[in-house]
């Protein structure tokens, strides 16, 4: 098979693998319909209002969001792993997911103290505050170290700290705080509305077309800085939109769904495996959409496996992530002992 004809096919895969899980997610649940329920619930032409409510108001907006994050966060670890040239480098291990958590658990329980909403908005700046807070903390590490495996053990021990601090947050927070910091922290796509999902969207959309428009810089930048600043690439002015796209899509991830782990760095090495490239230009198309499914499948595994009770997503995920982690480092090991 040529390289054309293995990527149209990979891409169809992918493609269709996500509208079958799609479809799957707005019929499977604890209240099982029909597949002609649906459809008369999409079509506008549902006669029972319980199942109308259901696929529009609950199943829906979550199947969409899940979709939507998880393109969010499989880009955004393939950001990552090209800006730090490390395989295992993602939003969650280089403790941006945990900076972008700490920051909305502290906005959470100040706004809940004081009786006060928050806003999509002002979680989402929050995250991303975090998120920037805990990235320029990592890129302060970088400049001291030259190994790659010791900057990454710094950003997992700044994913700690961050863990450890959000604890203590919750630990005196009022009960009302808690319950609510508790469900987000664990990490769920549960109880996204329309409104999330066009908030999200405003986000997402924007930030992805913007790494789409970096491909050609960022396979120049794969061949190495002194490389890309010989094709013409401003390689400082690059690094910082990476940190930047990167670190908006792991927060507004964080801010609307919580911490989820492993999606960032597992999608993207079983993308290039699939495609047989490692070119952005292709990659990152493979990357939301295989993202995409893999958020949908977990979500549909943490809310169906054990009905009515519902696992936190971050579970599953590191479930069917961290063999993939595992696996990609053995095999880097058996390419350096050669």
């Amino acid at each position: 098979m040529t390289s054309r004809k293995r990527l149209v096919f990979s891409y169809c895969c992918l493609a269709l693998l996500l509208a079958v899980l799609f479809a799957v997610s707005l019929f499977w649940g604890s209240v099982a319909l029909t597949p002609q329920a649906v459809l008369a619930a999409l079509t506008g032409r549902g006669q029972d209002a319980l199942s109308v409510g259901i696929i529009t108001q609950l199943r829906l907006p979550r199947a969409v969001m899940a979709a939507l994050l998880g393109a969010a966060l499989s880009a955004a670890g393939y950001l990552l792993q090209t800006f730090f040239a490390n395989p295992i480098a993602g939003p969650f291990v280089m403790g941006i997911s945990s900076g972008a958590k700490l920051a909305v658990a502290l906005v959470m329980v100040l706004f809940l103290n004081y009786g006060l909403l928050t806003s999509s908005a002002v979680l989402i700046l929050a995250a991303f505050a975090g998120a920037m807070a805990a990235m320029a903390f990592v890129l302060a590490a970088a400049r001291r170290v030259q190994r790659m495996s010791i900057l990454v053990i710094c950003g997992v021990m700044i994913g700690y700290i961050c863990s450890a601090i959000t604890e203590f947050v919750v630990a005196f927070a009022q009960d009302s705080s808690i319950v609510n910091l508790h469900n987000w922290s664990q990490g769920s796509f549960s109880g996204m509305t329309w409104g999330n999902v066009r908030t999200a969207a405003l986000v997402v959309l924007p930030a992805l077309a913007a790494a789409f428009c970096l491909a050609k810089p960022m396979a120049a930048y794969q061949m190495g800085e002194a490389y890309a600043r010989s094709v013409g690439v401003d390689v400082r002015r690059f690094s910082r939109l990476l940190v930047l796209l990167s670190s908006l899509l792991a927060a507004c991830v964080t801010a609307f769904a919580g911490p989820i782990s492993f999606v960032g760095i597992a999608v993207p090495h079983l993308v290039k495996q699939l495609l047989g490239s490692a070119r952005p230009l292709y990659v990152l198309p493979g990357c939301c959409l295989g993202g995409a499914a893999f958020c949908l499948l977990c979500d549909l595994i943490a809310r169906s496996l054990f009905a009515p009770m519902e696992l936190s997503i971050s579970a599953v995920t590191a479930v069917f992530g961290a063999p993939v982690v595992i696996g990609l480092l053995l095999r880097r090991n058996r390419e350096d002992v050669r």
